[in-house]
């Protein structure tokens, strides 16, 4: 995979942190954002394709009826 140099502004704080973690993790800065720069993808590509999925579930009529709806609160209502 080529590598291609990207160059952004960012927040002084927010600098001091990433170096932080590089040091933390003995490892530069480069690698930090490299890191996070991916994981901010993986995040967004998941979440396009379970809106995408959900549109198409949509499209077809495919909605949860009163009962699941009652059954997934109830579940996340109830962690405790």
């Amino acid at each position: 995979m080529s590598k291609k140099n990207i160059t952004f502004w960012i927040d002084s704080d927010r600098k001091a942190a990433l170096d932080a973690i590089a040091v933390a993790m003995n490892c530069d800065r480069n690698h930090i954002l490299n890191e996070a720069v991916a994981t901010y993808l993986e995040m967004y590509q998941w979440q396009t394709e379970e809106i995408q999925k959900g549109i198409a579930e949509a499209n077809t009529g495919d909605f949860a009826d009163d009962e699941e709806v009652k059954a997934t609160f109830a579940r996340f209502t109830n962690v405790y």
